[in-house]
């Protein structure tokens, strides 16, 4: 924005210039983006902390981080040979150390071959190391029952997240009435109104049912779809499956049934599985959308595009903090899968950690193996205020109990409904007076404010 000349003197005079990159003249796509997982609640949160280690007097004695699905933030033991294979790739000498088992120094001794250098402290090719790229393909063709997967066509990425910012990337173009829209499913994970806002795309929302416990429902789908070819061009659809915040596992049916509708209308379909290892309701079962695509034979297995996400930070793994995940592209445009691998190699590489971490979760010690028993442990049981209702809820909490959950406006919901979204990944010491505070702090809201 141009100074006046009145202020190019004044400034002069005072020897201060304007900001060059102010809130006025900086990207207004960024302006737009919000991530409820860490948004004001968590903001008061870590003040609350600050307070507490001052001495502060509060109606509780920790913050406990329910808000966000970082299972080491609570408490929760990473998984051992994870971690030696980790430790023993950082510095090599220890593969002389009698500390460590044997099966994890031949892991890491069969990683280290396959970096650059035989270190983990080189830059891998952009799409990942290849020998962890075969890994992770075998693992996909196991979980699906044989189905084949090309490690050509599987990236690695810092985390799901950006894998999946990476394939919105590709499909967003336009302006105007061509602006590209996506449909991501309400509630969503904040991730996916971020990054369509910051690539200045349109967000289409179709609700999950909640009165069927947050159904999938193609009927929504039309709907949605229908009323967003009036003002965009609609050219995705994502599914989060298991669903996240809501839980919910889609039912095959339900799968093949959003495979021919986005077959019918041609849209591109991303699947985010990071959840995959999280399904515990009796009579659920995960099923992969490549290995539906695939059973369901011609012409959808050889035209339907597909992208399909996972990572270590959810699951029984929960290392959040090493960023390690992956894509698998499924019918790409073999010209936009060059595109893909070009645009990520502007990035360089994902982090090599990660992509170790993700090599052990992908192929995990066989029974044989002398780390068997110990790895297979720990993954057995795994408006006066100006504030909308569910965000005065949540901060109420906070206030009076030291719990921190995110309200559902964060991640969307029906107009005139409110929801809170909460993880439940405290240890069970912990678990439990948590569920027992909010249960005593609900029924007293509810009194005060019906």
């Amino acid at each position: 924005m141009a100074l006046r000349a009145g202020d190019h003197s004044q400034a002069a005079m005072t020897g201060v210039k304007e900001k060059v990159l102010t809130l006025d003249t900086m990207n207004s796509s960024i302006r737009r983006v919000e991530y409820a997982v860490r948004g004001p609640i968590v903001l008061r949160a870590l003040e609350l902390e600050q307070e507490l280690r001052q001495g502060v007097k509060k109606p509780f004695t920790e913050v406990i981080r329910a808000n966000i699905g970082d299972a080491q933030a609570m408490g929760q033991k990473p998984i051992t040979f994870l971690r030696q294979v980790l430790a023993l790739c950082a510095h090599p000498d220890l593969l002389n150390s009698p500390n460590f088992p044997e099966d994890a120094k031949r892991r890491a001794e069969h990683i280290l071959r396959a970096c650059g250098g035989h270190s983990l402290g080189a830059y891998s090719i952009s799409s990942g190391i290849q020998l962890i790229r075969e890994d992770v393909a075998r693992y996909i063709q196991q979980r699906d029952g044989g189905i084949s997967a090309d490690p050509d066509n599987i990236f690695l990425s810092t985390g799901a997240s950006n894998a999946i910012v990476t394939v919105l990337k590709l499909l967003v173009a336009g302006e105007g009435r061509t602006r590209s829209g996506v449909l991501i499913p309400i509630p969503q994970y904040p991730l996916y109104s971020a990054a369509l806002a910051e690539l200045n795309a349109v967000q289409v929302d179709y609700y999950l049912d909640e009165e069927r416990v947050w159904a999938l429902d193609v009927a929504e789908l039309r709907r949605a779809l229908r009323q967003a070819r009036e003002h965009c061009r609609p050219c995705a659809l994502c599914v989060i499956n298991p669903g996240n915040p809501t839980g919910q596992v889609q039912t095959r049916e339900c799968i093949e049934a959003v495979i021919r509708f986005a077959f019918e209308e041609r849209l591109f379909l991303l699947a985010d599985e990071v959840y995959q290892d999280n399904v515990y309701a009796e009579g659920s079962q995960f099923h992969s959308f490549k290995k539906v695509l695939t059973e369901m034979g011609s012409p959808y297995a050889e035209q339907q595009e597909l992208a399909s996400f996972h990572s270590v930070s959810k699951g029984y793994m929960g290392e959040c903090g090493f960023r390690g995940g992956y894509v698998e592209v499924v019918n790409m445009d073999p010209a936009v899968q060059q595109q893909m691998r070009k645009l990520m190699s502007v990035r360089l590489c994902p982090p090599v950690p990660g992509q170790v971490l993700l090599d052990v979760v992908v192929s995990p010690p066989a029974p044989s193996d002398p780390s068997f028993a110990q790895f297979q442990a720990p993954t057995r049981p795994s408006q006066e205020l100006g504030l909308a209702p569910d965000m005065f809820f949540c901060m109420s909490l906070l206030e009076e109990t030291g719990i921190c959950v995110v309200p559902g406006s964060g991640f969307g919901q029906r107009e005139g409904t409110y929801h809170f979204r909460m993880t439940i990944l405290p240890p069970m010491e912990k678990l439990r007076p948590l569920l027992e505070k909010l249960s005593q702090f609900h029924a007293k809201f509810t009194q005060e404010y019906s």
